[in-house]
């Protein structure tokens, strides 16, 4: 007999379905409690034919979004690449060793986020200011990243009006705080955003724990273009260049490695260029041949009908946004240190609201607001601290440089490995 909240897999050409039953109800991404999970073959299938009659079959989170309801249970059928094991996806670089020792490594770290941090206020003309670590999310303020990845909330005892919930990111809420805190045209604020992402996969390079420098500015109707983009992301690779020779010189064994100048690449360009390989495997590729690379316009559907990577759909402009990469040879990847872009206007967001198909999230105040006309004009990103860190510092790990939890497998694999998470 089929459970009411069951969740299982199974491997077909190296794809893996995701298939989730739910019970009869308008939102269920958020109202489904548990799950199991287990490993099929295509048995599967020819079990759940038996109950088609009870089951509506659904492959893609936007028709699931456009249903208002659901007569039947609902088998959500989800295509995703191989699904990789925790040791699978750590590197273990032959010979690693840390240069510097755990206390060493401390003082470096504060070396780092100093120097840039001031480089950064300077050049982008911004002002540091507090945030909050947690938000109401009936205001629509918190970041929902690739639309499925579930915020940390909690009740508050002497509060029984309002729900907290941990940000995931401040994209959304540094655009409200330009208004609120009077802000004029090419002045901006930068603040140290904390996050927990509970549904983040980890590795090297990817923690629960998000630690990043969020900076927006306020721009004219007329910047939002791609060569005011294109200036500020020059503006933050010197920068990111300047700090590398800045410690370049307060370290031996630290190399200069950042090519002088960045490279500038849309994500059909990529496409086009590598059509046979996923996104992940383009930006490898562009990334180690040119060494520092932007690539621009994501969030949106490419020639193949697919996006090279989600983006929520109300606040960056998907034509008009950008991610940083630098090619890292300690552990032979791409490596993401800043993501960015030039913020929707009323005219984008209603037009990637009905593209996503959340059209319902234009009722929220911030969305409202947008749509009203009620904000300014923004441009802004997300720069990583610990990534940045981990880059000039030559570490295999993100969590020798950020405290963290780890899976028991990758603690112990690490500690064998001369990899010494803090």
């Amino acid at each position: 007999m089929l459970n009411d909240y069951h969740i299982c897999m199974y491997y077909y050409h190296f794809y893996v379905y995701l298939l989730c039953i739910f019970v009869t109800f308008s939102d269920p991404f958020h109202k489904m409690i548990t799950y199991s999970s287990a490993h099929f073959c295509a048995p599967v299938l020819s079990l759940l034919s038996l109950y088609k009659n009870q089951l509506t079959f659904i492959q893609t989170s936007l028709e699931m979004n456009k249903k208002k309801s659901f007569n039947k249970k609902v088998v959500f059928l989800y295509k995703i690449r191989k699904v990789y094991t925790i040791m699978e996806k750590l590197k273990l670089p032959k010979e690693y060793h840390s240069e510097l020792s755990l206390h060493d490594t401390q003082v470096a770290i504060k070396t780092v986020k100093d120097f840039f941090q001031s480089m950064l206020s300077a050049r982008l003309n911004l002002q540091r200011v507090s945030a909050p670590l947690f938000v109401d999310p009936t205001s629509g303020l918190n970041d929902n990243l690739n639309g499925v990845e579930r915020p940390v909330a909690f009740d508050i005892l002497n509060d029984k009006d309002h729900t907290g919930e941990i940000v995931q990111s401040l994209a959304k809420w540094k655009r409200f705080a330009l208004k609120k805190y009077g802000f004029n045209v090419e002045e901006g604020l930068y603040t140290d955003m904390n996050a927990i992402r509970r549904d983040e996969e980890t590795d090297n390079i990817h923690s629960i724990f998000v630690d990043q420098w969020d900076w927006e500015k306020v721009i004219r109707k007329e910047d939002r273009n791609l060569d005011y983009l294109k200036e500020t992301v020059r503006q933050v690779y010197k920068i990111l260049r300047k700090t590398e020779k800045f410690l370049s010189i307060q370290y031996d064994y630290i190399e200069e490695i950042l090519p002088h100048d960045i490279f500038f690449i849309t994500t059909q360009e990529l496409e086009d260029m590598f059509p046979e390989y996923t996104p992940k495997e383009r930006e490898y590729y562009i990334t180690k041949a040119k060494g520092a690379v932007c690539i621009m316009k994501i969030g949106d559907k490419l020639a193949s009908g697919e996006p090279h990577d989600g983006r929520a759909p109300d606040y960056d402009d998907w034509e008009l946004n950008a991610d940083i990469l630098v090619y890292y040879p300690v552990l032979d990847i791409a490596l993401e240190l800043s993501s960015m872009g030039i913020r929707v206007d009323e005219n984008s967001l209603k037009s990637q609201l009905e593209k996503a198909g959340c059209t319902d999230r234009a009722k929220l105040p911030f969305q409202k607001a947008i749509l009203n006309k009620e904000l300014p004009y923004t441009i802004g990103g997300g720069i990583g601290q610990s990534r940045i860190c981990m880059f000039f510092l030559r570490k295999a790990h993100i969590g020798e440089v950020q405290s963290s939890l780890w899976p028991l497998e990758t603690e112990k694999a690490c500690a064998e490995n001369g990899i010494q998470l803090l």
